[in-house]
């Protein structure tokens, strides 16, 4: 075996072995009693949607695109400008914290400043997507050839020189990656409807909720009809057409009297630390830690562990149902319908239609999870497998795909697997807004309670882990040398 089919197995067996030992720790008890006549339900639904839903949902599919746009118009500007600076460790940290905070934290913040506005919607996605844009421009930046750099002189600011050489020689990896973010701020503005804006995700949760089978079912077919589509209407010639038709459609904002700088400066901090008594404070957030961090953190750590290898169980399990390589014009595309579903929809609506089928446990968090990400990862592989060059005399049918495309493909995959765990993570924290018991549970308790210090230190407890959990992650991709 080969050095690098070494590093490989061991990587690969230590996430599972890890896995494994998180099972006994796993609620994956299903409380329903029969969730097959649900299904069925949930299917007569698809097969009838209720098209007359359509005309009043319209203006909840038109903020939903409205919130998404904006949000990564205004997030790409900004990530711009801190690639630019990306060298500074001040810039670098900036990043990291904004965006190891999930959107729907983000929207909870704001939301007790701004209130269910407009401001509250936009910032909640703009804010974590401006220091993922910083970081992914940055690395975009890095990869381009240096000649035209060195052309320059030594006293042209960063600036001149992102302006001249670096942007035009990555123009079209940066709107490819801007695009995708674009798909991507499309699921998040979809499910800041479940706190309360007015986007698809505020009737999607009713619909479920009411048994409403006919209008969700419309909703998700709009979704997935707007995500498969992107490629057609999202053109650079039509940008400034729908940047006004956006401002247009947002939604009206109640007036707001709460203070964000009493909110920063004295709602999120406990009593005791605003009134000087250190020792209180120290105490107050030892109770925390022990009593409500550290087993809410657990519970996080245990749910993505486990849907992270079932994402990469599926995701090889799934891509080559999509692979041209594999299957003629007609499997393929059916390979790539259900990989658009399932990477098309949000974890959140994943987990909550789980959750009314099979109970309040870790059993339908962990398999929204899986679905989502091993759909994404299994789309992302089905096209990689569409350049590679086979032999004349390469196997057919299994042997293909088990002796030719997968070891082929396994480098970029456990690489893409890495690059999602930070991201499986920081849903793993949010799904607890659906009462799994994850670090997203207590702070939506909290919030409800309005114990904003609480929520607060919670959420700077899921940033923490989701920064650490990236570290790890781009430390295993170094050390195993993972192809990006």
């Amino acid at each position: 075996m080969t050095n690098s089919g070494q590093r490989y197995t061991r990587l690969t067996f230590g996430l599972v072995a890890l896995a494994i030992l998180c099972l006994p720790l796993a609620d994956l008890e299903i409380f329903a009693v029969e969730p097959w006549i649900e299904l069925k339900r949930m299917a007569l639904g698809f097969v009838h949607p209720d098209m007359q839903a359509f005309r009043y949902l319209l203006p909840a599919l038109g903020q939903t695109v409205a919130f998404a746009f904006l949000a990564v118009a205004g997030a790409a500007l900004i990530g711009l400008l801190a690639s630019i600076f990306f060298h500074w460790r001040i810039i670098r940290l900036l990043c990291a914290a904004t965006r190891a905070v999930h959107e729907l934290f983000w929207g909870l913040l704001f939301m007790q400043v701004f209130g269910l506005s407009a401001t509250t919607g936009l910032l909640a996605i703009l804010v974590p997507f401006a220091g993922t844009f910083g970081k992914m421009f940055a690395e975009i930046f890095e990869q381009q050839s240096t000649a035209s750099h060195r052309s320059t002189s030594v006293r042209t600011d960063r600036i001149s020189l992102a302006a001249y050489t670096w942007v035009p020689q990555s123009w079209p990896a940066l709107v490819s990656y801007t695009r995708y973010r674009f798909e991507c701020a499309l699921r998040s503005s979809t499910i800041l409807g479940f706190i309360g804006l007015p986007t698809l995700g505020f009737y999607l949760e009713t619909a479920f909720s009411q048994g409403n089978y006919g209008e969700s079912a419309l909703l998700l077919i709009v979704f997935y009809l707007l995500i498969a589509s992107i490629r057609w209407w999202m053109q650079q010639r039509l940008l400034l057409v729908y940047l006004v038709a956006a401002i247009l459609l947002m939604p009206d904002s109640p007036s707001t009297h709460a203070s964000l700088w009493t909110f920063l400066s004295q709602d999120i901090w406990p009593q005791a630390l605003r009134a000087g008594e250190w020792s209180a404070a120290a105490s107050w957030y030892q109770q925390q830690l022990f009593s409500v961090a550290l087993p809410a953190t657990v519970n996080t750590l245990v749910l993505s562990q486990i849907a992270l290898v079932g994402s990469g169980a599926l995701a090889l399990l799934m891509y080559g149902f999509a692979s041209p390589k594999l299957f003629s014009a007609t499997g393929y595309r059916l390979g790539h319908l259900v990989l658009l579903i399932l990477r098309s929809t949000p974890e959140m609506v994943l987990a909550f239609v789980l959750l009314l089928l099979l109970g309040p446990s870790m059993l339908p968090a962990i398999t929204a999870l899986s679905l989502h990400n091993g759909g994404l990862i299994g789309y992302l592989l089905a096209k990689q497998s569409e350049t590679l060059k086979l032999r004349p005399d390469a196997p057919k049918g299994l042997n293909l795909f088990g002796y030719e495309l997968t070891p082929r493909l396994y480098s970029h995959f456990l690489s893409l697997l890495l690059y999602r765990w930070e991201v499986i993570m920081r849903e793993s924290a949010i799904l607890g807004i659906l009462g799994v018991t994850s670090l997203g549970f207590y702070i939506d308790s909290a919030f409800e309670d309005i114990r904003y210090d609480r929520a607060a230190f919670l959420i700077a407890i899921a940033a923490l882990l989701n920064i650490g959990v990236d570290a790890l992650s781009r430390r295993l991709r170094s050390l195993g040398h993972l192809s990006s």
